[in-house]
Formats: C-alpha cells, structure tokens, sequence
C-alpha cells in the first residue's frame, strides 16, 4: 500500500462539478492499493500517518503531529500511484488491485484513520473522476510505502 501525503492548508475534492470533501489545516493522502496489501498494512500506515510529525512547533520546527495539531484527513484512491513505466511510455497498472480486492481495503483505512485520529476524515469516491485542490503547506510531501518500512 502507498501513500503520498501532503500537508496543506486546504484541499478539496470534486466530484462532477460538486465538492463533495474538503478541509482546512491537516494531511491530504493519496492511497494506492494493491491485491497483497491487507489489515497489518492499514495499521502500520495510519499509526504514521497521524504520528508522523510534520507541523510546526513554536519555534518553527517539524515536530508535531496531526494529533497534536488538531488537524484533518483528506482521503482519496489513487490507483496510478501503482504506476510502472518500466516498458515503453504507456504506465501499467498492473500491480493495483482490482476494485472488488481494493474497495474493502479503502474502506477499511477510513475507519482505521477515523479511530486513530479520534474523528471523522474527509474522503473522495472511490473510483470517480475527481479534481482535487490544494495548498501545500511548506511544501510538505512524503512518500510512504508499506513494503519498505525502514
């Protein structure tokens, strides 16, 4: 499983023409799955996610984390995320799961975020044709992968 986080000031998602999320301060997330991802991938990536200190403390140093910042979760599917691009100029997918595998995976996450965090998080739609908008904070950009956990 992958996640590209972002911290953001705010973020959106549209879904045909209607925002159906957004936030304010707090971590946008870009979630990849994959068929062999299953429950310990989900706990370890939402522990550090919501752990992962990326805010500021007073005196300007990456050192909080979501939970102490009080801040928000936008989540949204991002099968690409599994791209290659090994062969030609055409990505595969090849290594993203199917929906029927990947759903319950998605759904799963949410609940673990929203437990973690204490509360509700913001989510697209999975599947959809969304246009997501954002303001990076910093930038902050981290890429995170469950199979390399060092």
């Amino acid at each position: 499983m992958r996640i590209l986080l972002q911290r953001v000031l705010k973020a959106s998602v549209t879904i045909e023409n209607q925002c159906v999320a957004s936030i304010g301060h707090g971590l946008l997330l870009f979630v990849g799955i994959e068929a062999q991802d299953g429950p310990e991938d989900i706990e370890w990536l939402a522990g550090k996610v919501v752990r992962m200190r990326v805010f500021n403390d007073l005196n300007g140093v990456m050192n909080k984390s979501l939970l102490e910042t009080d801040g928000d979760i936008l989540l949204i599917s991002q099968f690409t995320l599994h791209a290659s691009i090994k062969k030609g100029n055409r990505p595969s997918y090849i290594r993203a799961a199917s929906p029927d595998v990947a759903i319950p995976l998605y759904k799963d996450m949410i609940r673990t975020l929203s437990a973690k965090l204490g509360k509700e998080i913001a989510t697209g739609s999975f599947g959809a044709d969304m246009q997501v908008a954002l303001v990076n904070d910093g930038p902050v950009t981290i890429w995170m992968d469950s199979r390399d956990r060092q």
